[in-house]
């Protein structure tokens, strides 16, 4: 009796001890055989998050033929992406008036696929009716469909009165503007600022993108031009406006210009709870960091995060050629998928060295690249 009691406690402990590994194996099995797990249950892989309905939240169109538009709807297609194409650049009001021929023309025509977000015009500043035409123009894209407003660095950078100072984007005249769009109940996209980097000289910037964009724009590089007001005053003037305005909507677009440090974004989130950001063309900043720290703050802040990209199609700067267009398309879309859905090693173009990807959960995933965006962007 008692030889055969410790016979079957010895089973039993052995049992418990292969018994984990058993579950593990059994588990493992299981979910190598699931095609379809929900998204709430963690990781993601490449191909689901691809297929996966999502949204650009920041990207431009410029005046496209029709024999290009059918080229670049089916990479929108294939990815699952909506585009919200951004009119912009009000100093150059002939070329903005077709950014949002072409924004609303889209939208109308594919309305599953192209929202946009409106401008105003800058070249008339300072005259009698500017502010009457400026809601005007803003009231006719909203009855076309647009989200909402953008606001460009051109404030704080380039935009001067007569007498030579420089606008910033707190002056009270552009005030009525943002009151009217917040009784509309739109979202302002306010590019407002640069990076770090546009005031620093070009061997001390810390990306390879930057180094080319302000060789390409000296008239944008700061630190060529000691007269523009400093950095912290453009991000000063940006906050003042979320104080100004607690109660109306406000995307910092491209990591609202805190790109150099997530803890400086951080903060901006904790003040203002009217206030989002985009990360159009600086996920490259994500990664110079250190991995742990944007981990926690994307998983901290995952209600107030857009994916974009700043991706343009259509002739902007120079010749244009669709098929590139496309191609550059897919490549950032599929390394970004990596970055964000995976912890596997990469490199970037913008600087030496390599990082790892971020391995976020389908659930923070799907807020960042498409709920984020709908909840910023009522009317979506």
């Amino acid at each position: 009796m008692h030889l055969l009691y410790f016979t079957h406690l010895r089973l039993l402990k052995n049992l418990l001890l292969i018994l984990p590994v058993s579950i593990i194996l059994l588990g493992f099995s299981k979910s190598a055989g699931k095609t379809d797990p929900p998204l709430s249950q963690g990781e993601i892989t490449l191909e689901k998050l691809e297929k996966m309905p999502k949204i650009d939240a920041h990207a431009h169109i410029y005046p496209l033929p029709d024999e290009e538009v059918a080229k670049f709807i089916p990479v929108l297609e294939k990815h699952n992406f909506s585009w919200i194409t951004i009119a912009t650049e009000g100093l150059r009001w002939h070329e903005l008036k077709g950014q949002i021929d072409i924004a609303a023309d889209l939208h109308a025509r594919y309305p599953q696929r192209v929202a946009w977000i409106t401008f105003f015009n800058l070249q008339n500043w300072g005259s009698p009716d500017w502010e009457k035409e400026a809601i005007r123009t803003i009231e006719e894209g909203f009855s076309k469909g647009a989200l909402g407003v953008k606001v460009y660095k051109e404030i704080g950078m380039e935009l001067k009165d007569p007498d030579g100072r420089f606008v910033m984007i707190d002056d009270p005249r552009f005030d009525p503007l943002f009151r009217y769009v917040g009784k509309k109940g739109k979202t302002v996209a306010a590019h407002i600022g640069e990076p770090r980097n546009c005031w620093l000289p070009f061997d001390s910037m810390t990306v390879e993108g930057d180094r080319e964009y302000f060789r390409s724009h000296p008239k944008f590089h700061a630190y060529q031009h000691p007269e523009i007001p400093g950095y912290w005053a453009q991000i000063a003037a940006r906050d003042h406006v979320l104080e100004k305005f607690p109660n109306l909507r406000i995307v910092g677009c491209h990591l609202g210009s805190l790109e150099f440090d997530v803890d400086e974004i951080a903060r901006r989130l904790e003040k203002y709870p009217n206030f989002a950001v985009d990360m159009a063309g600086r996920v490259c900043h994500f990664q110079l960091q250190i991995r742990e720290k944007v981990r926690n703050f994307m998983i901290k802040y995952q209600d107030r995060l857009l994916y974009g990209t700043d991706l343009m199609v259509g002739p902007y700067e120079g010749p244009f050629n669709i098929d590139k267009a496309c191609a550059n398309m897919d490549q950032v879309y599929h390394d970004d998928y990596r970055y964000f859905a995976t912890d596997e090693e990469m490199e970037s173009p913008d600087f030496p060295g390599k990082f790892r990807g971020l391995a976020l959960h389908a659930d923070v995933l799907k807020k960042i690249f498409h709920d984020n965006a709908v909840k910023w962007y009522p009317g979506l």
